[in-house]
């Protein structure tokens, strides 16, 4: 996307790449050990696949070596697809395929693609029934967060792969990242608004996140609307996925650029019970749980979180993760109002739990 990462996030993010890959061939090894087994003692019993011929098992992950894409990457190689990721930056190819070499990994392959060139992304998509655009911007100074730039780049590179996966043959569905915090940021007083609830049907204001500079919230805002925009244009379907800020192991050094952005303005969302956090793990759950529903049940937008941080004690805890005073998220406590905001991710609690089971009920709350 133009920005680098800082060498300390690049080598993580191998690291746990190199993770993943050696643990994904184990659980296939095993796999494949059971259904030997199996076809011994019943020679009729054929396995099924998930997706029938390989392109369906073949998707997309932009932004593929980054804190959610790869746990996106994660999810997708143990539910059995084969995965294509997305990078811009020529150098870290080769280091990506001496790494897949090393693991014996058949299921991940790279490609360079930028994503401010449409036709380099149409290229990189073909052959790929599915993308998951994890719109995964990092900020080269590691420290402002999202700049005001920034967020005019994620509008074009979102355009730019919506463009392209309108103009590859064989792209059927596309799932886009999005943020909450282009669901929440309403002007007006409370009285005013239609309701008080935050669900997928709400947006955010675009005029205040202007006003606030809340340019992290703004460029996920116009790039979802002009996405959706862009899909309903070209006939190809489309769902996104909002999620709160994005937590798990080691997440404010892989994914500072997002947190921090995501954290300006927390003292109001914390004082309006709408700052939202999200495991990792369970928000690339929800991505691949909706793309398998997209061709039944699954449509439009998801609010994705697992927990409201709707205490002093919860707010000091998530503070001391990232290293910053409890001031920062909730201000002076004792002035905190109870305001009667209600998030809700009831729509995407409904769709994991008839599409994947109860295992996943418990792991996403409204």
């Amino acid at each position: 996307m133009g920005f680098v990462r800082s060498d300390e996030s690049k080598k993580m993010e191998i690291e746990e790449l190199k993770r993943m890959l050696v643990a994904c061939a184990a659980v296939h090894r095993r796999k494949d050990e059971e259904e030997f087994k199996g076809a011994r003692n019943n020679i009729n019993n054929v396995p099924k696949e998930i997706g029938g011929d390989g392109e369906e098992k073949l998707v997309c992950v932009t932004s593929g070596v980054s804190f959610l894409g790869l746990a996106i990457v994660n999810c997708l190689l143990l539910r059995g697809y084969a995965v294509r990721i997305l990078i811009d930056h020529r150098e870290d190819r080769e280091e990506l395929r001496e790494l897949m070499r090393r693991t014996c990994s058949n299921s991940v392959s790279v490609v360079t693609a930028k994503l401010t060139e449409a036709d380099d992304l149409t290229a990189a998509f073909e052959g790929c029934r599915g993308v998951f655009h994890t719109s995964a911007l990092a900020d080269p100074a590691g420290l402002s967060g999202y700049s005001k730039s920034m967020a005019e780049v994620e509008v074009k590179t979102t355009e730019n792969v919506m463009k392209a996966c309108a103009r590859a043959s064989s792209v059927r569905n596309c799932v886009l990242t999005s943020s909450l915090s282009a669901c929440i940021w309403r002007d007006g007083p409370l009285q005013d608004l239609s309701s008080p609830v935050i669900n997928h049907e709400s947006w955010s204001d675009e005029s205040l996140c202007i006003d606030k500079k809340l340019w992290y919230a703004l460029g996920k805002l116009k790039s979802e609307k002009n996405a959706w925009k862009l899909a309903e244009e070209n006939d190809f379907k489309l769902a996104t996925i909002c999620p709160g800020l994005v937590t798990g192991p080691d997440f404010i050094q892989r994914n500072s650029t997002a947190t921090i952005a995501y954290l300006k303005g927390a003292q109001e969302m914390y004082a309006d019970s709408l700052l939202a956090t999200v495991d990792v793990t369970r928000l690339a759950e929800a991505h691949l749980c909706v793309y398998e529903a997209m061709n039944k049940t699954a449509f439009g937008r998801y609010i994705c979180f697992d927990r409201v941080i709707a205490s002093e004690d919860e707010a000091e805890n998530l503070a001391k993760e990232m290293g910053m005073p409890a001031s920062k998220i909730c201000g002076n406590a004792h002035d905190h109002i109870p305001c009667p905001f209600e998030l809700s991710n009831r729509k995407l609690t409904s769709l994991m739990s008839s599409t994947l089971g109860r295992c996943y009920t418990e792991s996403l709350s409204e």
